[in-house]
Protein backbone atom coordinates (compact mmCIF):
# COMPACT_ATOMS: atom_id res chain seq x y z
CA UNK A 1 0.00 0.00 0.00
CA UNK A 2 2.83 2.05 0.78
CA UNK A 3 4.37 2.10 -2.83
CA UNK A 4 0.97 2.24 -4.38
CA UNK A 5 0.34 5.81 -2.34
CA UNK A 6 3.82 6.77 -3.56
CA UNK A 7 3.45 6.55 -7.06
CA UNK A 8 -0.32 8.20 -6.52
CA UNK A 9 1.53 11.19 -5.04
CA UNK A 10 4.26 11.24 -8.18
CA UNK A 11 1.21 10.50 -10.68
CA UNK A 12 -0.27 14.05 -9.31
CA UNK A 13 2.97 16.15 -9.22
CA UNK A 14 3.15 15.10 -12.57
CA UNK A 15 -0.90 15.71 -13.43
CA UNK A 16 -0.10 17.46 -16.72
CA UNK A 17 2.32 15.28 -18.22
CA UNK A 18 -0.12 12.26 -17.95
CA UNK A 19 -2.75 14.41 -19.07
CA UNK A 20 -0.90 14.75 -22.54
CA UNK A 21 0.14 11.45 -22.61
CA UNK A 22 -3.23 9.56 -22.48
CA UNK A 23 -4.19 12.49 -25.21
CA UNK A 24 -1.51 11.57 -27.48
CA UNK A 25 -2.02 7.68 -27.73
CA UNK A 26 -5.47 8.24 -27.68
CA UNK A 27 -4.73 10.34 -31.07
CA UNK A 28 -1.71 8.35 -31.92
CA UNK A 29 -4.30 4.87 -32.48
CA UNK A 30 -6.66 7.05 -35.08
CA UNK A 31 -3.81 9.19 -37.05
CA UNK A 32 -3.92 9.06 -40.19
CA UNK A 33 -7.99 7.61 -40.23
CA UNK A 34 -10.89 8.53 -42.20
CA UNK A 35 -12.79 7.56 -39.65
CA UNK A 36 -11.42 8.27 -36.57
CA UNK A 37 -13.07 7.59 -33.57
CA UNK A 38 -15.74 5.64 -34.74
CA UNK A 39 -13.19 2.53 -35.52
CA UNK A 40 -13.41 2.49 -31.51
CA UNK A 41 -17.52 1.31 -32.46
CA UNK A 42 -17.28 0.01 -36.09
CA UNK A 43 -14.40 -2.91 -34.54
CA UNK A 44 -16.08 -4.79 -32.52
CA UNK A 45 -19.26 -4.48 -34.06
CA UNK A 46 -17.91 -6.02 -36.98
CA UNK A 47 -15.85 -8.58 -35.47
CA UNK A 48 -19.44 -9.05 -33.45
CA UNK A 49 -21.06 -9.83 -37.02
CA UNK A 50 -18.49 -12.11 -38.19
CA UNK A 51 -18.40 -14.27 -34.69
CA UNK A 52 -22.12 -14.12 -34.25
CA UNK A 53 -22.28 -15.30 -38.61
CA UNK A 54 -19.74 -18.14 -37.95
CA UNK A 55 -20.65 -18.99 -34.24
CA UNK A 56 -24.08 -18.96 -33.93
CA UNK A 57 -24.94 -21.42 -36.57
CA UNK A 58 -22.40 -24.11 -34.62
CA UNK A 59 -22.81 -23.11 -30.76
CA UNK A 60 -26.17 -20.99 -30.32
CA UNK A 61 -28.76 -22.31 -32.07
CA UNK A 62 -30.41 -23.17 -28.83
CA UNK A 63 -29.43 -20.78 -26.28
CA UNK A 64 -31.41 -17.48 -25.69
CA UNK A 65 -29.50 -14.50 -25.95
CA UNK A 66 -26.41 -16.03 -28.19
CA UNK A 67 -25.60 -12.62 -29.51
CA UNK A 68 -25.10 -10.59 -26.18
CA UNK A 69 -23.79 -13.65 -24.27
CA UNK A 70 -20.69 -13.68 -27.41
CA UNK A 71 -20.60 -9.38 -27.46
CA UNK A 72 -19.88 -10.24 -23.44
CA UNK A 73 -16.98 -12.34 -23.86
CA UNK A 74 -15.72 -10.72 -27.02
CA UNK A 75 -15.62 -7.42 -25.30
CA UNK A 76 -14.61 -8.10 -22.47
CA UNK A 77 -11.37 -10.34 -23.97
CA UNK A 78 -10.58 -7.19 -26.45
CA UNK A 79 -10.44 -4.67 -23.29
CA UNK A 80 -7.83 -6.89 -22.30
CA UNK A 81 -5.93 -7.68 -25.10
CA UNK A 82 -6.11 -4.18 -26.13
CA UNK A 83 -4.96 -2.55 -22.83
CA UNK A 84 -1.84 -5.50 -22.04
CA UNK A 85 -0.74 -5.25 -25.63
CA UNK A 86 -0.59 -1.29 -25.17
CA UNK A 87 1.18 -1.97 -21.60
CA UNK A 88 3.76 -4.19 -22.94
CA UNK A 89 5.38 -2.02 -24.95
CA UNK A 90 4.54 1.74 -23.05
CA UNK A 91 8.23 1.94 -21.88
CA UNK A 92 10.07 0.51 -25.17
CA UNK A 93 7.36 3.16 -27.11
CA UNK A 94 9.00 6.05 -24.86
CA UNK A 95 12.88 4.79 -24.41
CA UNK A 96 13.26 8.03 -25.98
CA UNK A 97 11.91 10.12 -22.92
CA UNK A 98 12.64 7.70 -20.23
CA UNK A 99 16.06 8.29 -20.67
CA UNK A 100 16.50 11.96 -21.29
CA UNK A 101 14.37 12.70 -18.53
CA UNK A 102 13.77 11.29 -15.00
CA UNK A 103 10.30 10.64 -14.57
CA UNK A 104 7.92 7.73 -13.04
CA UNK A 105 7.90 4.64 -15.61
CA UNK A 106 4.89 3.91 -15.06
CA UNK A 107 2.88 6.86 -16.39
CA UNK A 108 3.63 5.20 -20.01
CA UNK A 109 1.91 2.24 -18.54
CA UNK A 110 -1.17 4.04 -17.49
CA UNK A 111 -1.62 6.45 -19.91
CA UNK A 112 -2.18 3.20 -22.70
CA UNK A 113 -4.39 1.83 -20.04
CA UNK A 114 -6.68 4.51 -19.51
CA UNK A 115 -6.87 5.17 -23.76
CA UNK A 116 -7.63 1.27 -23.89
CA UNK A 117 -10.26 1.97 -20.99
CA UNK A 118 -12.01 5.45 -22.99
CA UNK A 119 -12.37 2.15 -25.93
CA UNK A 120 -13.96 0.28 -23.82
CA UNK A 121 -16.44 2.67 -22.58
CA UNK A 122 -17.62 3.47 -25.92
CA UNK A 123 -17.49 0.44 -26.93
CA UNK A 124 -19.96 -1.07 -23.83
CA UNK A 125 -22.27 2.09 -24.92
CA UNK A 126 -22.83 -0.08 -28.10
CA UNK A 127 -22.86 -3.29 -26.17
CA UNK A 128 -25.86 -1.72 -23.58
CA UNK A 129 -27.43 -0.76 -27.04
CA UNK A 130 -27.79 -4.38 -28.39
CA UNK A 131 -28.73 -5.88 -24.82
CA UNK A 132 -31.70 -3.37 -24.71
CA UNK A 133 -32.54 -4.08 -28.60
CA UNK A 134 -32.64 -8.02 -27.83
CA UNK A 135 -35.00 -7.40 -25.23
CA UNK A 136 -33.30 -8.31 -22.17
CA UNK A 137 -34.76 -5.43 -19.35
CA UNK A 138 -32.16 -3.17 -17.72
CA UNK A 139 -32.38 -3.63 -13.44
CA UNK A 140 -30.79 -2.02 -10.53
CA UNK A 141 -28.00 -4.94 -10.97
CA UNK A 142 -26.69 -3.98 -14.13
CA UNK A 143 -24.43 -1.05 -11.80
CA UNK A 144 -23.03 -3.89 -10.58
CA UNK A 145 -20.98 -4.20 -13.51
CA UNK A 146 -18.97 -1.21 -12.24
CA UNK A 147 -17.46 -4.31 -10.01
CA UNK A 148 -15.52 -6.47 -12.26
CA UNK A 149 -14.91 -2.99 -14.88
CA UNK A 150 -12.73 -1.82 -11.98
CA UNK A 151 -10.89 -4.91 -11.04
CA UNK A 152 -10.50 -5.50 -14.66
CA UNK A 153 -8.84 -2.33 -14.96
CA UNK A 154 -6.63 -3.05 -12.16
CA UNK A 155 -5.41 -6.58 -13.13
CA UNK A 156 -4.93 -4.88 -16.73
CA UNK A 157 -2.39 -2.62 -14.98
CA UNK A 158 -0.58 -5.51 -12.92
CA UNK A 159 -0.25 -7.58 -16.18
CA UNK A 160 1.00 -4.23 -18.04
CA UNK A 161 3.80 -4.07 -16.00
CA UNK A 162 4.98 -7.73 -15.63
CA UNK A 163 4.17 -7.97 -20.07
CA UNK A 164 6.43 -4.23 -20.09
CA UNK A 165 8.89 -5.00 -17.77
CA UNK A 166 9.91 -8.06 -19.57
CA UNK A 167 9.42 -7.06 -23.04
CA UNK A 168 12.52 -4.27 -22.02
CA UNK A 169 14.73 -7.09 -21.54
CA UNK A 170 13.45 -10.15 -23.63
CA UNK A 171 12.06 -8.74 -27.24
CA UNK A 172 10.32 -12.28 -27.49
CA UNK A 173 7.87 -11.81 -25.17
CA UNK A 174 5.31 -10.05 -28.01
CA UNK A 175 5.54 -13.16 -30.05
CA UNK A 176 4.93 -15.38 -27.38
CA UNK A 177 2.19 -13.45 -26.08
CA UNK A 178 0.68 -13.18 -29.58
CA UNK A 179 0.48 -17.74 -28.66
CA UNK A 180 -0.93 -16.89 -25.72
CA UNK A 181 -3.99 -14.44 -25.93
CA UNK A 182 -4.72 -16.66 -29.07
CA UNK A 183 -4.70 -19.55 -26.44
CA UNK A 184 -6.60 -17.31 -23.60
CA UNK A 185 -9.77 -16.55 -26.04
CA UNK A 186 -10.56 -20.35 -27.19
CA UNK A 187 -9.90 -21.10 -23.14
CA UNK A 188 -12.65 -17.83 -21.88
CA UNK A 189 -15.15 -19.47 -23.51
CA UNK A 190 -16.34 -16.55 -25.66
CA UNK A 191 -18.05 -17.94 -28.28
CA UNK A 192 -18.98 -22.04 -26.48
CA UNK A 193 -21.09 -22.57 -23.42
CA UNK A 194 -19.06 -24.45 -20.33
CA UNK A 195 -22.17 -26.56 -19.11
CA UNK A 196 -21.47 -29.42 -21.69
CA UNK A 197 -18.40 -30.34 -19.79
CA UNK A 198 -18.18 -32.11 -16.12
CA UNK A 199 -18.38 -30.46 -13.33
CA UNK A 200 -14.82 -30.71 -12.55
CA UNK A 201 -14.00 -29.74 -16.06
CA UNK A 202 -16.67 -26.65 -15.26
CA UNK A 203 -14.33 -25.39 -11.94
CA UNK A 204 -11.43 -25.32 -14.06
CA UNK A 205 -12.08 -22.79 -16.18
CA UNK A 206 -12.29 -20.31 -13.05
CA UNK A 207 -8.01 -20.67 -12.72
CA UNK A 208 -8.82 -18.46 -16.40
CA UNK A 209 -8.87 -14.75 -14.88
CA UNK A 210 -10.43 -13.66 -18.00
CA UNK A 211 -13.00 -16.06 -17.60
CA UNK A 212 -14.05 -14.89 -14.00
CA UNK A 213 -14.56 -11.53 -15.03
CA UNK A 214 -16.67 -12.62 -18.35
CA UNK A 215 -18.81 -14.92 -16.09
CA UNK A 216 -19.73 -12.04 -14.00
CA UNK A 217 -20.71 -10.23 -16.82
CA UNK A 218 -22.60 -12.29 -18.28
CA UNK A 219 -24.83 -13.29 -15.29
CA UNK A 220 -25.26 -9.99 -14.34
CA UNK A 221 -26.93 -9.16 -17.86
CA UNK A 222 -28.23 -12.62 -19.09
CA UNK A 223 -29.15 -14.28 -16.06
CA UNK A 224 -29.95 -10.99 -13.95
CA UNK A 225 -28.95 -12.93 -11.07
CA UNK A 226 -25.73 -11.13 -8.52
CA UNK A 227 -22.99 -13.93 -8.93
CA UNK A 228 -21.66 -15.76 -5.99
CA UNK A 229 -19.34 -14.76 -3.31
CA UNK A 230 -16.71 -16.94 -4.69
CA UNK A 231 -17.05 -15.31 -8.28
CA UNK A 232 -16.57 -11.47 -6.20
CA UNK A 233 -13.21 -12.63 -4.80
CA UNK A 234 -11.77 -14.26 -7.89
CA UNK A 235 -12.30 -11.36 -9.22
CA UNK A 236 -10.66 -9.13 -6.72
CA UNK A 237 -7.73 -12.02 -6.09
CA UNK A 238 -6.65 -12.20 -9.81
CA UNK A 239 -6.38 -8.42 -9.91
CA UNK A 240 -4.48 -7.54 -6.60
CA UNK A 241 -2.14 -10.60 -7.39
CA UNK A 242 -1.51 -8.99 -10.59
CA UNK A 243 -0.95 -5.93 -9.60
CA UNK A 244 0.91 -7.05 -6.69
CA UNK A 245 3.74 -9.28 -8.91
CA UNK A 246 3.75 -6.31 -11.18
CA UNK A 247 4.67 -3.65 -8.81
CA UNK A 248 7.48 -5.33 -7.13
CA UNK A 249 8.99 -6.30 -10.53
CA UNK A 250 9.04 -2.62 -11.26
CA UNK A 251 10.46 -1.47 -8.03
CA UNK A 252 13.02 -4.34 -8.36
CA UNK A 253 14.11 -3.31 -11.86
CA UNK A 254 13.07 0.03 -12.27
CA UNK A 255 16.82 1.39 -12.77
CA UNK A 256 17.94 -1.22 -14.26
CA UNK A 257 15.56 -1.28 -17.54
CA UNK A 258 17.86 2.17 -18.72
CA UNK A 259 20.59 -0.47 -19.85
CA UNK A 260 18.71 -2.26 -21.99
CA UNK A 261 16.92 0.71 -24.21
Amino acid sequence: MGLVKKWALQLKKHQFLFEELVKRDFKKKYKRTILGMLWSLLSPMMQLLIMSIVFTHFFGRDKPHYTIYLFAGNLTYSFFRDSTYGGMSSLMSNAGIITKINLPKYMFLLSKNVASLINFGLTLIIFLIFVAVDGIAFSFKFLLLLYPIFWMIIFNIGCGFILSALFVIFKDIQYLYDIFTLMLMYLSAIFYYTDTYSEHVQKLFYLNPLYVYITYIREIIIDNMIPDMMTHGLCALYAILALTVGALIYKKYNYKFLYYM
